[in-house]
């Protein structure tokens, strides 16, 4: 586990943590997204979910689409998040079914395709979501979350700071990405829990006071 002291370099941390992902071997990555989907089956979130996103993953992000048949045997309708056109940095999210048409975006990255997204029908408000399973660079014994400095998900779901409907959040990595503690911001949405290959943390209650940080629970 790698310490932050508040005067590090939030970038060169970023680089640190991607480094040590993208230098999983292959057979580590599989081993690790087996894992992680073994744990994420157990989650209430999870189980009770009805309309679900999650990511297709790039440059050493842990891989969550093996709960993807699991899911579908479950009847859940399944959303990624899609680059909205003309818009700043923040996401539609669209039904991702067997017959999807799919496409790069500018990142490299598959989503579904301009067309098909634009159409109402194949996309969901994200309030309307039950969970979201996002992707991160880091987090901390709290579950907060470090991304990759775009803001793609806190745009997106910054309607949650205020009262109304809204998605359960759960961040996924390599127990690797855990450092011993993250900076909040103002315009961070908090995850609920995060789950990896070896564990989990959840959110410590506000009411909560405790002396020592918890680290990953088996």
């Amino acid at each position: 586990m790698e310490s932050l002291y508040l005067d590090d370099d939030k970038r060169a941390l970023r680089r640190s943590l991607r480094h040590q992902r993208r230098a999983l071997s292959e057979h580590e990555q599989r081993l690790a997204a087996q894992r992680l989907c073994q744990r994420l089956k157990t989650l209430p979130e999870i189980r009770r979910a009805r309309r679900l996103s999650l990511y297709l993953p790039v440059n050493g992000e842990i891989d969550p689409t093996p709960l993807i048949p699991w899911l579908r045997q479950r009847n859940v309708n399944i959303y990624l998040p899609v680059l909205r056109p003309f818009s700043a940095n923040r996401l539609w999210f669209v039904a991702y079914r067997p017959d999807t048409p799919m496409i790069k975006n500018r990142f490299g990255i598959w989503e579904p395709d301009v067309r098909f997204s634009a159409q109402r029908r194949n996309r969901l408000p994200t309030w309307a979501l039950d969970t979201l399973i996002v992707p991160l660079v880091g987090f901390d014994a709290n579950a907060n979350r470090m991304g990759m400095g775009g803001g793609f998900y806190d745009r997106s779901l910054a309607f949650m700071h205020r009262p109304g409907p809204s998605p359960t959040l759960i961040g996924v990595a390599h127990a690797c990405q855990q450092v011993a503690s993250l900076p909040v911001e103002p315009w961070d949405v908090p995850l609920q829990v995060v789950v990896s290959d070896q564990g989990y943390v959840r959110r410590q209650s506000l009411s909560l006071k405790t002396g020592h940080k918890k680290g990953l629970t088996p």
